[in-house]
């Protein structure tokens, strides 16, 4: 007999989401977090922006959470009163040479049955945003922007009236999978010992190195994680925009993008650094790189508008000139361990997939 039902690792967006799950369908749950608070990495350093669906290869776990839970994010949020705003998006092309990857683009998110999309002329495109310099952009009228932090809290009281309870201050040393239950074993100033029927490894940045002090995990079923820097920068005064902008799609990312907050402010970003250690710290020099980025669909960007804001990272399992990688979630069935599931390589579209994560984590355990 098990000391408890489920164990989930990480307190970041998805983590709560699982846990809220866990415990809606009638198990004890106790999620364990090194942190003082919920979602102190990953899930508090992005763009808060609720995506369509569209960058993403068709059948992948990526295009399909992402569908499945944009969907269940917006009723959520109306549900639950947490603050968002649909206020869509512009992919921009700035030259011709970039309509047919914005055509391209179209076609892919309809494929991922993605609705809400279409083509728009440059005149159209001027006439929804005036400041916009394009030669013709896709617009998608159900991206959007949320309070990232009120959804997170959302979830955790959720979770704790569904009878979850949260550990914080208390780091995951080890586990022992070898025998009929799962054996956990935390730090902190309360260390603890534990046994539950099911761990989920949802500690994002931490995954690899969460899963390799699994006792009865093959080795070779951990991929590395690789860290992928996101710079940002706000915009001194109010940009003239009230849609996010972002650029045709790049490699490894989707170019320097405009964001808004739900209170209109603008901020730019995220670049790709990649770097080997978590150092959150924004190089002022980096937003050099931005303002000709910016200028392309913005050439009225005023001198020195820039400040640095905040960076975060993303967990990667693949490198810089390797194709971007789907969502690992790796179960029974992958690696022969009952009860445990590992999620590696969560990173954008995490947030906006969250509550379908960990539905699929469900599905996986039963």
């Amino acid at each position: 007999m098990a000391d408890i039902d489920a164990i989930v690792i990480g307190a970041g967006v998805v983590g709560l989401a699982i846990a809220r799950a866990l415990a809606r369908s009638g198990r004890s749950v106790v999620t364990l977090e090194r942190a003082d608070g919920i979602g102190t990495e990953t899930s508090s350093r992005n763009s808060e922006v609720i995506h369509a669906g569209i960058y993403y290869p068709e059948g992948s776990l990526k295009a399909k959470l992402c569908v499945q839970g944009r969907r269940a994010l917006y009723k959520y949020c109306d549900q639950h009163r947490v603050p968002y705003q649909q206020c869509g998006k512009l992919i921009v092309a700035t030259d011709s040479d970039e309509i047919s990857g914005i055509e391209k683009l179209k076609i892919k998110g309809e494929i991922n049955d993605v609705e809400g999309l279409r083509l728009l002329s440059q005149a159209e495109a001027k006439t929804l945003e005036p400041a916009l310099s394009t030669t013709g952009a896709l617009y998608s009228s159900v991206t959007g922007i949320l309070d990232s932090h009120a959804f997170m809290l959302s979830l955790k009281g959720d979770a704790e009236d569904q009878g979850a309870a949260f550990a914080f201050h208390t780091p995951f040393l080890r586990a022992d999978a070898t025998g009929n239950t799962i054996w956990v074993e935390t730090g902190g100033n309360e260390p603890m010992r534990l046994s539950t029927h099911n761990l989920i490894n949802a500690s994002g940045l931490h995954a690899s190195d969460v899963a390799r002090t699994v006792i009865g995990l093959d080795p070779v079923r951990t991929p590395n994680t690789l860290y992928a820097k996101g710079n940002y920068f706000s915009l001194r005064g109010k940009a003239p925009f009230s849609r996010l902008i972002y650029p045709a799609p790049q490699t490894h990312g989707l170019g320097v993008h405009l964001t808004l907050d739900l209170s209109g402010q603008a901020r730019f970003g995220p670049d790709v650094e990649w770097v080997d250690t978590l150092d959150y710290e924004v190089d002022p020099k980096r937003g050099e790189g931005f303002d000709d980025a910016i200028r392309r669909y913005w050439p009225d960007l005023p001198k020195n508008a820039l400040i640095p804001a905040y960076s975060g990272i993303r967990p990667k399992i693949s490198g810089p000139n390797d194709p971007a990688p789907d969502f690992q979630i790796d179960g029974p069935e992958s690696h022969g361990i009952p009860g445990l599931v590992n999620l590696f390589g969560i990173e954008s579209p995490g947030l906006t997939s969250s509550l379908a994560i960990a539905d699929a984590v469900l599905d996986v355990l039963a």
